[in-house]
């Protein structure tokens, strides 16, 4: 019998609004920067056309999501969404890196920024990625894509309140600086939130051990179950959010194997992890106790 690998949730709807919405606040910004010269609307509006990418990929994802597996990928696609988490951080890094060095340099001599312009451009952004924000609320815990697209959206949204900040700075005092100083906001808001996501999704591409499970708790509760005597090779990872994995091999008392008893072990072991820790999908190869001597010496 095929195992259920559990239903993908992409929530496709309301990343095709968010994508829908970011993607109209990405021209009006790109006719802003080219009108008013701002670094720090330039920095704000390839970030958003980098969160934009990053919807779309977020959306071919969460589509690829829904294939069935097949006997070449027995998972499905269900690994796209870190895939694309994957490629989102990646990108934000360098962008990132990009204003952080323009910045720096434009601190030398900044150049003349219109303030009222910069105020009227930055508060479309800034409405729009509160738009966004509404639509990806309500689900953006649901997985890591989603969390990622949301995570983009609310970068934009400050990155856009800076804009804005900058923009009344330089109508009210004249100091041009504020623009760059925003600039150098805007990417320290894009660097640390890569990083964060470049890490996550390279955890679960690693076969990292999921957060919050904790093997050696694990091991203390399968030795719990009647006639198990040892547990060994015991590995566990995430193949996509919500869809841990864990296996382990179990040694239990040669007489099980005479009188039947192993089948109803393996049971109890199936619902020791399922209800203690909350993973459904486990593979436990039962062993008697003769057996461990011929493991192969990288089991452990």
């Amino acid at each position: 019998m095929a195992h259920d690998h559990g239903k993908a949730e992409t929530h496709r709807g309301r990343l095709a609004v968010a994508l829908g919405i970011t993607s109209a606040v990405v021209v009006a910004q790109v006719v802003g920067a080219l009108v008013t010269g701002s670094l720090a609307l330039l920095a704000d509006t390839v970030h958003l056309l980098v969160d934009a990418s990053g919807l779309a990929l977020a959306l071919f994802a969460a589509h690829v999501a829904l294939r069935p597996p097949t006997a070449r990928r027995t998972w499905g696609f269900r690994r796209a969404e870190v895939l694309a988490a994957l490629a989102q951080a990646a990108v934000l890094l360098a962008v990132g890196v990009f204003v952080l060095v323009e910045a720096v340099q434009r601190l030398r001599t900044p150049p003349d920024i219109p303030g009222t312009e910069l105020v009227v451009f930055g508060a479309v952004g800034l409405v729009g990625n509160l738009a966004a924000m509404a639509v990806l609320m309500g689900r953006r815990d649901a997985n890591l894509n989603l969390r990622a697209a949301f995570l983009e959206v609310v970068n934009d949204a400050l990155g856009s309140l800076a804009v804005i900040v900058a923009a009344v700075v330089i109508a009210t005092t004249g100091w041009q600086y504020a623009d760059t100083v925003a600039a150098l906001a805007i990417g320290a808001l894009i660097l640390p939130r890569a990083v964060r996501l470049l890490r996550d999704a390279s955890a679960v591409l690693l076969e990292s051990t999921p957060v919050g499970l904790d093997l050696d708790e694990v091991r203390v509760h399968l030795l719990r179950v009647e006639h198990v005597s040892e547990i060994h090779d015991v590995h566990a990872s995430l193949i996509a959010t919500g869809l841990p994995q864990l296996s382990a091999h179990v040694v239990v008392e040669s007489g099980c194997f005479r009188d039947g008893h192993a089948g109803r072990i393996l049971d109890e072991l199936q619902d020791c992890v399922r209800d203690h820790f909350g993973v459904e999908h486990t593979t436990f190869q039962v062993e008697p106790e003769t057996h461990p001597g011929h493991e192969h010496p990288t089991h452990a």
